[in-house]
């Protein structure tokens, strides 16, 4: 299945300018939460060797692009930054270490070394726990390339415990690998197979999370429902008995998880968010399509009926849980009744959000070699009709919210004055005035109104959760 794309869709780690003489570290991330994730990690495995995470890549001694390839748009962008940074470091006499990581790096390695002289180093997801190594061989000769297997166990062992975590919120990747293999879809061959973590990892990284102040956490994965590590006493443990002993970590009083395959979607988990109340009531669950004449030229593997009932089997347990998807429109030979079978999907499920996109062909995959490819005017005119509903229905899933008492795990500061800014149990940003003073707390806080992306605030109270 694909990985969804989170706005903003690039960002960095940063953090204040760094010391007089230590090495500046400059890290653009493009794609999903596991990239922000795999981000982190990298800023931890070089943080040992003296660099220290900075905001811009002007100066910057080592510049790394976490790159991902979902879209064709995606892997030119980083071409696009490429050909900038390398204005850069002409400029500095090449005083700058450009690395290119992630997902276009295992799937386009060479073709990046050839096509821009100016990358010193590429290294694929699994491999990026070796940087400090690589950069020593890159002082003595450009041109290295690492990363085409998929050893995910020996990078997580090798990746240093403590991490650079500033605020309440924290991503841990669980799951990585898929075997679902959707015929869109470059992550089978660019992640490799499924991989879980062992249970005692994850818990032993939540609770030094946590010891940070780490209240909320987001389980990651490309399938992240498939979840099957090892316990500690040998047997394997579902992502629901996950959450479960991750809830009893003191400190951690909130878990999400994403991104869920509906055929992994099992009793256990549907029954951990009726009990479990540190499982928040938000849930990203990828359908693609409406048509099951789409869904299996997609490989998806499932039907638009198995998918609806599956929704009211996952509201039947949390009445209140909100539903996020991702479409992909004008996938080849989709027809006008095809997109209306979407259309009508999205009706019956009503998002709170979603994520919707123009089939953008990826080489090497099935689906780009399908002859019957929808006109790009075609499938610009669904897009737009498509995410004009999911926009209503977001919309009016943020006003419906209006009147209630939400808690709020404030996060960071606002624009102006002493506002703050956090996230409902619904994964809404909201906003409230006079509460920075609450950043990393849960505050019941009543909601005053709802706009298109954001919900607005008022404090009820000033004892914190």
């Amino acid at each position: 299945m694909s990985e969804t794309l989170t706005p903003p869709q690039a960002g960095t780690v940063a953090t204040p300018e760094t010391a007089p003489g230590v090495k500046r570290l400059f890290i653009k991330t493009y794609g999903c939460q596991m990239n922000v994730y795999d981000s982190e990690r990298m800023a931890d495995v070089l943080r040992p060797l003296g660099y220290a995470p900075t905001d811009t890549a002007e100066g910057a001694d080592f510049v790394i692009l976490n790159t991902c390839h979902i879209r064709e748009k995606a892997a030119e962008k980083v071409y696009s930054e490429l050909g900038k940074l390398r204005e850069m470091k002409e400029s500095r006499s090449g005083a700058m270490t450009i690395a290119v990581a992630g997902c276009v790096a295992q799937a386009e390695g060479e073709e990046i070394m050839r096509r821009q002289p100016a990358v010193d180093l590429v290294v694929g997801p699994q491999a990026y726990h070796q940087l400090p190594e690589l950069l020593t061989r890159t002082a003595r000769a450009r041109g290295e390339r690492i990363g085409a297997d998929f050893a995910a166990d020996e990078k997580f062992d090798s990746l240093p415990e403590a991490r650079g975590i500033n605020g309440p919120t924290a991503f841990l990747t669980v799951q990585e690998g898929c075997d679902k293999f959707c015929s869109f879809c470059v992550v089978p061959y660019t992640r490799g197979a499924e991989w879980s973590r062992p249970a005692e990892a994850v818990l032993a990284e939540a609770g030094g999370l946590a010891a940070q102040g780490v209240r909320e956490l987001t389980l990651l994965g490309q399938n992240v429902n498939a979840y099957d590590g090892a316990g500690p006493d040998g047997s394997v443990w579902t992502l629901a008995r996950l959450a479960r002993a991750l809830a009893e970590i003191e400190g951690i009083d909130r878990i999400r998880y994403t991104t869920s395959h509906p055929n992994d979607m099992a009793d256990d988990l549907i029954a951990a968010h009726a009990e479990l109340p540190h499982l928040m009531p938000y849930l990203h669950l990828p359908v693609q399509s409406g048509s099951d004449r789409i869904l299996r030229l997609m490989n998806r593997k499932h039907g638009r009926q198995k998918y609806i009932d599956l929704i009211g089997r996952i509201r039947e347990a949390r009445p209140d849980m909100a539903l996020s998807g991702d479409f992909i429109v004008g996938f080849p030979g989709e027809t006008d009744r095809d997109f209306e079978d979407t259309l009508d999907l999205v009706r019956q499920v009503n998002y709170a959000s979603a994520f919707s996109f123009m089939y953008s062909p990826r080489p090497g995959t099935p689906a780009a070699g399908i002859g019957t490819q929808v006109p790009a005017d075609v499938s610009l005119t669904r897009l737009h009709a498509l995410q004009v509903l999911l926009l209503e229905q977001q919309v009016a899933f943020n006003k419906a919210q209006v009147g209630k008492t939400l808690d709020v795990l404030f996060e960071k500061k606002g624009r102006h004055g002493r506002q703050a800014i956090g996230r409902s149990p619904y994964l809404q940003s909201v906003h409230a005035e006079d509460a920075d003073h609450l950043i990393g707390q849960i505050v019941p806080v009543e909601i005053v109104s709802g706009q298109q992306n954001s919900l607005t605030g008022r404090l009820l109270q000033e004892k914190a959760a």
